[in-house]
């Protein structure tokens, strides 16, 4: 079986990110807790710990400092390919080792220049192990898997959705022809962002954009049943995220709270900052018998799309939860789909917008 090539280059992990913090931790503790284990030959108990905390001594310094340095030092590692970081990295580790050796000095161990090169390129060599996990971890999950859940994520516009959309058109055309031609605008826009290949973070605001014109798109079918309340922190507007995360998700809310409801339905969605976060939230009217996410396969598959497409970007910094629930105002049913991801505020290109 023929390989799928690889389009992108790798990419460094997010040296500030919790869950590849987390994940570095684990894998050097682990290499040292099995090199002390190796070291224990006839193995005891006490010896394998003196043998973990003798080496902990010098590989956990390092370790820290390296985490805290790489964690800024990450904006600078972006500007050059792949390789280039690498070696940036390794350089840095160096730069590392020499300034722990000299701390160490005052405490009467010297500086010997042979000691610093070995510990270097044990340094290097643990560096080498934790890049190549993180390079098969993207493999694992980009270009080829990503895409192609991307792409089938793409490829869940209803086909009579369009049909409807076309249909809507058609009747405003003589009567309103400046709202048909709007409707137009917005859906060759909708789909415009649905088929490109770009897989470029975009600007929330962006996205915002996008739900509207779909949401008004699919306004001029339902009509009065289909009410939409936008409250939006205009600080949240500048965070970057993962294109089509929203469009998805009031897609669902159309699909499930709106359509089957003969009664007028309301869509909430909620946009605020919370510090160092972004929580977004879709509200939609849970219909009597709608056992919705289990109930419809497309509805549990878009949530599973973009639950995946958070954690591939944000790792564990990032989580969707969804459920019913009830309003407790009304008493009546509801289902919520809450997600709450870091604020990251990288420039992203702007999409023009028609006027």
């Amino acid at each position: 079986m023929q390989s799928i090539p690889r389009l992108t280059q790798p990419a460094l992990p997010d040296f500030c990110n919790l869950g590849v913090i987390l994940r570095i931790l684990l894998l050097v503790n682990t290499m040292l807790a099995a090199l002390a284990l190796a070291q224990s030959r006839p193995f005891t108990l006490a010896g394998w710990m003196s043998n973990l905390f003798s080496g902990a001594a010098f590989v956990e310094p390092v370790l820290i400092s390296s985490l805290v340095v790489l964690c800024p030092f990450r904006v600078v590692l972006r500007r050059y390919s792949y390789w280039v970081s690498v070696a940036l990295i390794v350089v840095t580790e160096f730069l590392i080792t020499v300034c722990l050796h000299l701390l160490l000095r005052g405490e009467g161990l010297g500086f010997d220049l042979e000691l610093v090169v070995h510990d270097w390129l044990v340094v290097t060599m643990i560096c080498g192990v934790v890049l190549y996990y993180f390079y098969l971890r993207e493999r694992a999950f980009s270009p080829a898997l990503a895409e192609a859940r991307l792409q089938a994520l793409q490829a869940r516009i209803r086909p009579h959705f369009l049909f409807n959309s076309l249909t809507a058109v058609l009747s405003l055309i003589r009567s309103q022809p400046q709202q048909a031609e709007r409707t137009l605008e917005d859906l060759a826009d909708l789909f415009r962002v649905l088929l490109r290949e770009e897989r470029r973070a975009v600007r929330l605001e962006e996205e915002i954009d996008l739900c509207k014109r779909y949401l008004a798109i699919e306004s001029l079918r339902l009509g009065e049943r289909l009410c939409v309340d936008w409250l939006v922190d205009p600080d949240a507007l500048g965070a970057t995220i993962p294109p089509l995360i929203l469009q998805p998700l009031a897609e669902n809310a159309v699909h499930h709270g709106i359509e089957p409801n003969p009664e007028p339905g309301l869509i909430l969605i909620s946009v605020a900052r919370k510090g160092r976060l972004v929580e977004i939230q879709i509200i939609n009217p849970r219909v009597e018998g709608n056992t919705q996410p289990a109930g419809r396969a497309g509805n549990q598959m878009a949530l599973d799309n973009v639950r995946e497409r958070l954690a591939l970007h944000y790792d564990v910094e990032a989580r969707l939860e969804a459920g019913p629930g009830v309003d407790a105002l009304t008493g009546a049913g509801e289902y919520r789909v809450k997600i709450t991801l870091p604020m990251h505020e990288q420039e992203a290109p702007r999409v023009e917008r028609r006027a």
